[in-house]
């Protein structure tokens, strides 16, 4: 195995990292004096993973959808009983979430470290699948997916999806749908955790006040896999520019309409910096609709919105969007205002001093997250998912210039590149 330090003086941090042979990367960031201690164990296997070749083979492997959102589901259950049982018992807080693009598993607490510690590396290097239990686990996950259909903000977000992308899986509910999850059987989850599972596609990474010595040697010791492995070859559908629909409307159980709109973006036009072009998207976004900005006040002022109304971006490899969004009687003027407003600033251009205030807030909102494990542990591995350093963020918002948003907005707010989800009240 490598060691190697990566320091950033302009923070004040700095992060222990191990490489070991197989292709795993272990990662500590020392906060001492803390109490708290934060581990997680994440693989680059999210739900857009249904469709790729298996390092080896040749052919293509399709698999159902909701496939890695189940395995993270069946993970958790080990032959000698359940994990989060087990980490009741040591005092501590667990769990897991699948995102787009990746799963990940996670405690935290505040005394018995080592053993939580060595508990996480080992139940996800061991799935056990028995065809008893994957069937019984459809019927749980079916009413999971169930629950989520009957959620108005579930919906209002996966239909605004649905409106921006015509082909790309990430418009696909991150469980699946009952159906797609009916196919799913023991054979298959063990192929796709023996494909994405491997040690060369995951991470660890811990943050606390710990030995990063200690860790290091624990994982060496008691690696399953030992020889590294190609990289996997994910399969996605070309995407055309243009939006799927302008807008996608259902009616359910709401007191008033939600909606959310927003921009998708071209990821082609993104370049190889996806540090500095978050850091630039999400102070646009702050500056055009933050609560401190022009456009939110008018809104606001004409009971457009409500103290929910929320702006957001969204940015991987191969799909990027915005989302302005939350609960309004009337989402129809909204957007037609922000459109106006938007070209309003097309034409006069943007503010400097909104800039420079927001990037200033930006910079100390990256500081705080220093101050929580768990923070820094969720950011780190979304981060790293997307091949940026975590510290390459932080300093992306201290050297991000005028210019560069300039050049970000004229790219990200296309009209035509606009669409909009409303769930209505039924009645």
């Amino acid at each position: 195995m490598r060691k190697s330090t990566i320091e950033n003086n302009s923070i004040g941090e700095k992060l222990f990292v191990c490489e070991y042979d197989n292709g795993l990367k272990a990662f500590v960031l020392s906060k001492k004096g803390y109490t708290k201690k934060y581990a997680t164990y994440a693989t680059h296997y999210g739900s857009i993973d249904s469709e790729f070749i298996v390092p080896g083979e040749k052919e293509v492997t399709r698999v159902p959808d909701g496939i890695a959102h189940f395995l993270e589901h069946k993970l958790f259950e080990q032959e000698d009983g359940s994990v989060m049982d087990k980490y009741s018992a040591l005092g501590a807080s667990s769990n897991a979430y699948t995102s787009f693009d990746h799963t990940a598993y996670l405690f935290s607490c505040s005394e018995d470290f080592k053993n939580c510690f060595n508990l996480l590396v080992n139940f996800v290097q061991n799935p056990y699948l028995t065809d008893e239990s994957v069937e019984k686990e459809k019927g749980i996950i079916g009413q999971e997916i169930r629950m989520y259909d009957d959620n108005p903000n579930w919906k209002v977000f996966f239909n605004y999806l649905d409106a921006l992308y015509q082909k790309h899986p990430v418009k696909i509910d991150i469980a699946g749908t009952v159906e797609s999850i009916s196919g799913i059987n023991k054979e298959v989850l063990y192929k796709c955790y023996n494909t994405f599972y491997h040690p060369s596609n995951m991470i660890v990474f811990v943050a606390g006040d710990v030995d990063q010595e200690w860790i290091f040697e624990s994982i060496a010791s008691n690696q399953k896999v030992k020889e590294p492995k190609t990289d996997i070859k994910r399969i996605f559908p070309d995407e055309p520019k243009k939006i799927n629909k302008k807008i996608v409307e259902q009616k359910m159980e709401v007191s008033a309409p939600l909606f959310i709109l927003g921009f998708k973006e071209n990821t082609a036009e993104i370049g190889p910096d996806y540090a500095m072009h978050g850091a630039g998207m999400n102070i646009l976004m702050e500056m055009l609709l933050g609560r401190g900005s022009d456009l939110y006040t008018i809104l606001y002022e004409k009971g457009l919105i409500t103290s929910n109304f929320d702006a957001d971006y969204t940015f991987e490899s191969n799909y990027s969007y915005s989302t302005i969004g939350g609960e309004s009687k009337n989402p129809e003027e909204v957007k037609e205002i922000i459109i106006n407003e938007l070209n309003k600033i097309y034409s006069k251009g943007l503010d400097e001093e909104s800039f420079e205030r927001v990037k200033k807030m930006k910079i100390g909102s990256t500081l705080k997250v220093l101050n929580s494990v768990d923070k820094i542990g969720h950011q780190f591995v979304a981060a790293y998912m997307k091949g940026i350093e975590f510290f390459k963020m932080s300093d992306a918002y201290r050297n991000i210039k005028f210019e560069n948003i300039e050049s970000i907005f004229g790219k990200h707010f296309v009209m035509d590149n606009i669409a909009m989800s409303v769930i209505r009240p039924t009645k």
